[in-house]
């Protein structure tokens, strides 16, 4: 599952909400407790008689005694707010069963049996969006982690596998179109106006892969071969409206399916392969088995509603989720404690796959900007967790960046010092020893071990210990020897404090400053707390590139002179390093700029410093235009600010916004003449354009810094003339931190342009939310009275909301404001959809990270909501583990 990459309305009322409390201490759920599921069930029949308000489900297990497993005479089968209307065992009803909160307990006396249950649900009262729920006039589900639950009793635990076979019937003018798992084995129409269908999945799988969809649906189609032979029906459903947005989907599933076959030997595995775009959905997507349902914000793209880099996100989606097939799907995990096993390897295959579509240096970039953005904070907060936690009271709380972005560069730490060919033999293993089976990252970690011939004994320390290692460097020079020494800390983190060094390999390389040129990279590996290193041959002292290619998420500390920064910005021939120092250039600046340790002098210098890179990116003719842009890029506040251990962020924010002023001020020709350039590039999705479009935007935003009134006719001139979304909301972008008409101008305009693209009326939401305005609490309150704000809509919350509490100018407001109104919106959203509400929750527990006169008002709103009564699993556990 790839999770969701960003006065109230009708829809809003708390009473609306169809979940009954959670109680207030909700138990803690441990790794270590795992015992296996008593029973078996290697059969599994449903039928279903659909209806928007009234769906009848009637379950037919085949259960077995599981001869792994403490025998019992009980089935404990799951249900959440279900009632069950009929109950037999072996085709005699029953009344010997009771219900224990929530869940169906059955005793059966004998090894085999056939447990027959009726249940029957309402689907458009279903608001937590988990289970089968209405979205739109469809029927849709989502179960992972613990949805199935929700739709019938069932052992709702990765580890019991089961072959489904599934019959539906619906009204045919409200679904036409009847999916769900597998093949479709049969279909059609009845005289009395119903549609049903058939379906029978082959392949044994957990209740969380499990999905169906109804609906009024059409659908872009295409095949695909396999190496195999096998030719494989795809579909990407959708509606009517919107089938013109189809067409990047259906190729990237093309391009992940055969970059799977090549780079991983996997080959897809039925002869058909659906994806259904939903509006109203949780997470970006999710994986079951050859019926993926999507968010449609990761399906739709054209060039007149979708930027460049909501091409690229669908792409990458829809890889990921195709990905899991093998990993996630044909190997699952045995316990939600193991979730990185398919989350975090799914994760780097993907990334792996976008960097051969992309290309490898900016897309190495930008994943390791969203590691720095979300999982550094994550593992230096109140929320640090290992990759592998030993506990949790809701597993939907687990689905982080932790999990998956950190879990991936663990695993790609293994490639690291693996190499290609050596990874690829263990993961050949691995998916030859667990095909079928409910695996542990300890199952994964052997592979690869055995499969690569590596010694991983100590690296399983990365699956165990939270936080973000901290790496010191220092690079002496004596002679003709150059001597490298490094030393590790883990820091403490809650629940951990006894730490052990961890294997960290680092790519190096070793610069002559008067050639610009390295003798070769070599990888050092640090296991211990700490280690020395000798190179030869350097009458100088040499420049050291470190953590090339982020070949390890660390954090690196060391004194180094500016002078060394601006030469590796310039010459690096590592292009994540080359961008590493540049960020570290300008982030070493706005630091002590924001503590107030530099004196005019020392500011002046710094700048001149920063300048003199930023000038030499800007002359670099052997730079293409998408990898300069990553280099024009300052760093983000939220960064910055995490580098403080209590930040000031109104000083960062305005340390920031005089540098960029004083960049835009010093190369306002250079520019100019880089958006008069850039502009004159025709639109298309090759690396030259996309490139344009990043830095044209990119210059607007240092020319409106440095003067407001020039930047917003330019930007008006942008907007006005593009032809694409990526310009268009570029433009729209820089003017929303503006003030003057040409603001007002284009945020008419684009909503009067787009207001039937609810997508893109998402974009126009977040836009306002993460703008620098002055005023820009104001507008988010505004906007959360719009008719087109709802909160039964995540993406549209998430539009609104989240974006807010990721821009510190207006969440940090001093007045406490930005906090309230994120409480605000945690305490009406948790009893309609407490899996979104929960995520708003961690914005407010950095509270320790930040000056002590905003911490005391971002604890005292977790308080409040602390104080709430029946507040879900989800967000108390948030809420009492962010003031703990």
């Amino acid at each position: 599952m790839d999770i969701a990459r960003t006065p109230s309305t009708p829809e809003g009322n708390p009473e609306l909400a169809d979940a009954a409390p959670e109680p207030k201490e909700p138990p803690v759920i441990r790794r270590e407790d795992y015992e296996p599921f008593p029973w078996l069930v290697p059969q599994t029949a449903l039928d279903f008689g659909l209806g928007l308000e009234r769906t009848k489900v009637v379950a037919r297990l085949t259960v077995e005694r599981n001869p792994a497993a403490e025998p019992s005479a009980t089935i404990h089968l799951n249900g959440d707010g279900l009632e069950p209307l009929e109950v037999e065992i072996d085709g005699t009803p029953t009344l010997e069963w009771s219900l224990e909160d929530g869940d169906l307990l059955l005793s059966l006396p004998g090894e085999k049996h056939e447990v027959r249950i009726v249940t029957e649900i309402d689907p458009s009262a279903n608001s937590q969006l988990m289970g089968l729920y209405a979205s739109g006039g469809m029927l849709c589900t989502q179960c992972e982690a613990e949805g199935f639950r929700r739709i019938t009793f069932f052992p709702d635990r990765p580890d019991v596998l089961s072959v489904y076979t599934v019959s539906m019937r619906g009204p045919k003018d409200q679904f036409p179109i009847l999916l769900c798992n597998g093949n479709e084995t049969a279909s059609g129409e009845t005289e009395d106006g119903l549609r049903w269908a058939d379906w029978h999945d082959p392949w044994p799988k957990p209740s969380y892969l499990f999905a169906l969809v109804a609906g009024d649906l059409v659908a872009k189609s295409g095949t695909f071969t396999t190496m195999g032979g096998r030719e494989v029906e795809l579909n990407v459903w959708v509606r009517e409206g919107d089938l013109d947005r189809t067409d990047h989907a259906l190729e990237s599933l093309r391009r992940a399916m055969k970059w799977d076959e090549e780079t991983f030997g996997r080959e897809y595995d039925l002869d058909l392969y659906n994806i259904v775009a939903v509006s109203d959905f949780n997470m970006g997507a999710m994986e079951n088995k050859g019926l993926n349902v999507f968010n449609t914000k990761y399906v739709l793209a054209d060039p007149e509603t979708a930027t460049d880099g909501d091409f690229d996100a669908v792409e990458g989606v829809i890889a990921h989720e195709y990905f899991h097939n093998w990993s996630g799907n044909r190997v699952t995990c045995r316990d939600w404690f193991q979730l990185s096993l398919k989350e975090g390897f799914t994760v780097l295959r993907d990334q792996l796959f976008s960097q051969d579509m992309q290309g490898e240096a900016v897309k190495r970039i930008e994943d390791v900007r969203v590691l720095r953005s979300v999982q550094f904070p994550e593992d230096s907060g109140p929320l640090a967790h290992p990759i592998r936690p030993d506990s949790f009271r809701e597993i939907s709380n687990f689905y982080t960046a932790t999990v998956y972005n950190k879990g991936a560069e663990v695993i790609r730490m293994m490639r690291t010092m693996a190499g290609e060919e050596r990874f690829r033999k263990g993961t050949d293993l691995y998916f030859n020893r667990h095909d079928g089976e409910a695996a542990t990252c300890e199952d994964f970690v052997s592979a690869i071990e055995d499969g690569a011939g590596l010694d991983l004994q100590q690296f399983r320390l990365w699956y165990s210990q939270a936080g973000t290692p901290k790496v010191s460097v220092d690079l002496r020079h004596s002679g003709s020897t150059a001597t490298l020494a490094l030393r590790q800390v883990v820091p403490q983190t809650p629940d951990q404090s006894d730490k052990k060094p961890m294997p960290i390999p680092l790519r190096i390389a070793l610069f002559d400053r008067e050639t610009g040129r390295h003798g070769g990279e070599e990888v050092v590996v640090l296991d211990a707390a700490e280690g020395e290193w000798t190179f030869e041959g350097f009458d100088r002292a040499p420049v050291l590139s470190i953590n090339r290619g982020f070949s390890a998420p660390v954090s690196i500390e060391r004194r180094i002179e500016e002078a060394d920064l601006v030469f590796l910005a310039a010459k690096d021939d590592d292009p994540f390093a080359r961008y590493e120092a540049m960020q570290e250039l300008v982030t070493g600046h706005l630091v002590a700029a924001a503590k107030g340790e530099l004196s005019d002098d020392a500011r002046s210098r710094a700048r001149d410093f920063i300048g003199e890179a930023f000038g030499a990116i800007l002359a670099d003719e052997a730079l293409d235009d998408q990898m300069r842009g990553e280099l024009m890029m300052l760093p983000t506040q939220t960064y910055v600010t995490e580098q403080f251990d209590q930040a000031d962020p109104q000083r960062v924010f305005e340390e920031r916004e005089a540098l960029k002023r004083t960049l835009g001020e010093r190369f306002v020709e250079e520019l100019r003449a880089m958006h008069d350039r850039a502009s004159s590039v025709p639109y298309s999705l090759d690396a030259e354009a996309r490139g344009a479009r990043k830095v044209k935007t990119l210059a607007l935003s240092f020319l409106a810094a440095a003067d407001p009134a020039d930047g917003a006719q330019r930007a008006e001139r942008q907007y006005e003339a593009a032809d694409n979304m990526t310009d268009r909301q570029g433009a729209l972008m820089v003017l929303t931190g503006l003030e003057g008409p040409q603001r007002t101008r284009a945020l008419l305009d684009f909503y009067e342009r787009y207001r039937d693209n609810p997508l893109v009326i998402d974009k126009w939401f977040a836009l306002q939310a993460t703008s620098l305005h002055p005023k820009v609490i104001e507008h988010v309150k505004a906007l959360a009275e719009h008719p087109d704000f709802t909160l039964r809509n995540p993406n549209r919350v998430r539009s609104l909301y989240m974006a807010f509490a990721g821009n510190p100018h207006g969440f940090h407001a001093a007045d406490g404001e930005g906090y309230r109104l994120v409480t605000d919106l945690v305490l009406e959203l948790d009893p309609i959809n407490p899996q979104t509400a929960a995520r708003f929750v961690p914005s407010l527990g950095r509270w320790r990270r930040i000056e002590p006169g905003r911490a005391a008002k971002m604890r005292a709103e977790l308080e409040r909501i602390a104080e709430a009564p029946s507040l879900s699993r989800d967000t108390y556990e948030q809420v009492t583990r962010s003031l703990g």
